[in-house]
């Protein structure tokens, strides 16, 4: 991968673009986020999902019910065992989504410069003339001009699966709308989005509490996507509840971002969440188009200097219905990578996209060959720069092993971990190798049973770019006496060996502990 690095500040031959790329062991060092669902939930296709490089499973509360996603779950840990991939769980809430309830199902048509009244009133049938909402506050948030976005699903982008209405005026609780251009609604359920307006609803509803409490819990998720965050304290509160829960004291928050609340609140969000996931496609309703790109781009900086994953979604939208993404989406992804981000989460794509698999796979290689062309050298001086001196014990650590990596042409960097945070603080310098994170299980008691922990260590590194993570056996400290992990270390290199990230004659740098002292280290492998 690093070998033929080449960068696009560089003269490209233009005829080396045509040649054939090799496909190695991991099919991206970024790492794709699949939402499970219709077409996503056999054994089959989970499995041929991990095959294609999806590392994260996301389980969308918005849509089905708890005995549903089980039934996904159930499969995808079948999945799993088949194929020998690590894969993680991501709880999706529904957060303070507003929504039409169409219970009719009729497919609803409405033309340009007509009206329609939405109402609080959900005994009311959808139609036309009017749209029953979940919500009663929305005659007080809304104002004359302020501008309503309602589809299916996500929000697609299309001019004829989604309208867009302008507040024409309030009449007690219901708002009147003019619509803005002519659609066809169909489904039971339409998303409600109104554009940079405050909604008085708590993040986390207490659908969302009651699903966490007992779907979460008997699951032991890896991530909770908290929907919807809008302050840092959305994410204070939704740590307290998962401390509550014992079990889920471990499991990472990523706060999504999906409206001009969340933009504005973003520093302090960043310094609360574990990770940020950017909703462009609710983000893309709120901003104005010629500034998505600039919230991207500064989002995913910000996350990248402090070492917390940056999600990206809606990246090939036109995947949910074709086997090859447009131009501009294969452009996207590419870019999105570029600018440094840890993964790429698809949502109807994979949900019920015809092409979930093609779509993973299509991904993934497009990740492949904008990781070739990323320029670390930059990146790392920048990230540097940013840490500022003094470095901290670790990160001085974690900077070097992947200095050292670069300069011996190292073909593989692996740490000893057993919190994860050595290896994701090697992952923040984006090493242009992959990185084995060898997680050491911890002993551990709660005054009535002992349990070793790691494995959630290990599934939560699935997240981050360029760490690919494996668990040791418990009987294997991780921190060594005499200066060598020698048993542990061979089955790390073995390991390596099998899935063909190291051979005879390559260079390996080691990061682990001795004693008290962190020690970086190089080793020739024999032939």
């Amino acid at each position: 991968m690093h070998s033929n690095h080449l960068l696009l500040e560089e003269p490209i031959r233009m005829a080396s673009i045509l040649e054939p790329s090799k496909a190695g062991f991991f099919p991206a060092m970024t790492k794709i986020v699949g939402t499970l669902g219709a077409k996503s939930r056999s054994v089959e296709v989970l499995s041929a999902c991990l095959k294609a490089g999806m590392s994260v499973a996301r389980f969308d509360f918005s849509l089905g019910d708890t005995e549903y996603h089980q039934e996904t779950l159930e499969n995808l840990k079948s999945a799993i065992k088949s194929t020998k991939k690590l894969c993680s769980v991501m709880l999706d809430t529904a957060g303070p989504e507003l929504t039409v309830l169409n219970k009719s199902e009729k497919p609803i048509s409405l033309e340009a410069d007509a009206t329609i009244t939405l109402t609080p009133d959900e005994g009311q049938e959808a139609s036309s003339e009017v749209f029953p909402i979940n919500f009663g506050g929305l005659s007080k948030a809304v104002k004359k001009g302020d501008t309503i976005f309602i589809g299916q699903y996500l929000f697609t982008g299309s001019e004829t699966t989604s309208v867009w209405l302008e507040v024409d005026q309030v009449k007690g609780d219901d708002v009147v709308c003019i619509v803005k251009n002519s659609a066809t609604l169909t489904g039971s359920l339409f998303t409600l989005h109104a554009a940079q307006i405050h909604i008085d609803l708590p993040t986390l509803s207490d659908k969302d509490k009651k699903v966490i409490s007992t779907w979460g819990v008997q699951n032991k998720i890896d991530f909770l996507s908290l929907s919807f965050t809008r302050h840092a304290k959305d994410v204070r509160e939704a740590r307290e509840f998962l401390c509550k829960l014992g079990d889920l004291s471990q499991t990472l928050i990523f706060a999504k971002i999906e409206n001009e609340e969340g933009l504005t609140h973003f520093d302090d969000i960043l310094q609360e969440a574990d990770g940020i996931i950017l909703s462009r496609g609710n983000l893309g309703i709120d901003l104005p188009p010629e500034k998505v790109f600039l919230f991207q781009k500064a989002a995913v900086y910000k996350c990248n200097m402090a070492g917390k994953p940056a999600v990206v979604t809606r990246v090939v939208d036109s995947m949910t219905d074709n086997l090859r993404p447009t131009r501009a989406e294969a452009t996207d992804v590419a870019n999105a990578v570029l600018d440094g981000t840890d993964a790429i989460l698809l949502g109807a794509e994979t949900l019920r996209g015809l092409y979930p698999i093609e779509t993973i796979s299509t991904v993934g290689r497009i990740c492949a060959e904008a990781e070739k062309v990323f320029n670390q050298d930059l990146y790392f001086k920048r990230t540097v720069k940013f840490v500022g001196e003094p470095m901290s014990h670790l990160e001085s650590i974690a900077s070097s092993a992947v200095r050292a990596a670069i300069k011996v042409k190292a073909s593989v960097i692996i740490c000893f971990t057993s919190s994860g945070r050595a290896a994701r603080l090697i992952a923040k310098y984006r090493p242009t190798m992959p990185v084995l994170s060898v997680v050491i299980p911890r002993l551990k008691t709660n005054q009535l049973k002992w349990s070793f922990t790691g494995a959630f260590e290990a599934r939560q590194s699935l997240i981050v770019r360029g760490l690919f993570p494996m668990l040791a056996d418990p009987r294997h400290p991780a921190e060594s006496t005499n200066a060598s992990n020698e048993s542990v270390l061979k089955v790390a290199l073995d390991h390596g060996k099998a899935s063909g990230v190291v051979k005879s004659h390559d260079r390996v740098v080691i990061c682990q502990k001795v004693g008290d002292a962190s020690v970086v280290k190089i080793i020739e492998l024999e032939g």
